[in-house]
């Protein structure tokens, strides 16, 4: 018998907790949806879903258990809870940030931040950009911090080469 695990995110959706997963697990390696509960007779009108439709979605990303439930429309996504992807190079960075804003919005986003398709909030975050911040040399550091604070997608290389130079 595996260990479940403590905590598990939930995602509420109105209706896309299916199709949302499913774009999860395409775009993270690793992944996969474990298995799909639906709506029993019993019960269905809690959230006024039609028997036999999607009730929960089980899924991992990178190993991390999520859950995706078809809630109805009662709630919405904000910014006050958003996903860390931590990439070790500026090719993940690039990869995580075009594939999770395809259809999102990431213009109303800055430092790293994106809105997805669903309206679920991530931050796409260099693990270099921490050391970068935390320079030793303080007007380093806010070189970099100035320069991050101007850009949507976090260009690591970029910001290397600022860190170098000074």
């Amino acid at each position: 018998m595996s260990k479940v695990q403590k905590i598990t995110p939930l995602f509420w959706f109105d209706t896309k907790a299916e199709e949302a997963a499913t774009f999860y697990v395409s775009i993270f390696k690793d992944s996969r949806i474990n298995k799909v509960t639906r709506y029993l007779d019993e019960g269905q009108d809690i959230h006024g879903k039609a028997a036999g439709s999607v009730m929960t979605v089980d899924f991992e990303l990178e190993g991390q258990s999520f859950m995706a439930l078809n809630g109805g429309p009662h709630f919405q996504f904000s910014e006050a809870i958003s996903f860390i992807v931590h990439c070790e190079n500026q090719e993940e960075v690039d990869h995580f940030w075009e594939k999770l804003s395809e259809g999102g919005d990431e213009t109303a986003q800055q430092c790293g931040w994106l809105k997805d398709k669903y309206g679920v909030s991530w931050q796409i975050v260099p693990d270099r950009l921490p050391e970068l911040l935390r320079h030793p040399e303080q007007e380093v550091a806010e070189e970099v911090m100035r320069e991050m604070l101007q850009m949507k997608k976090i260009d690591v290389n970029r910001l290397s080469r600022i860190a170098e130079k000074i």
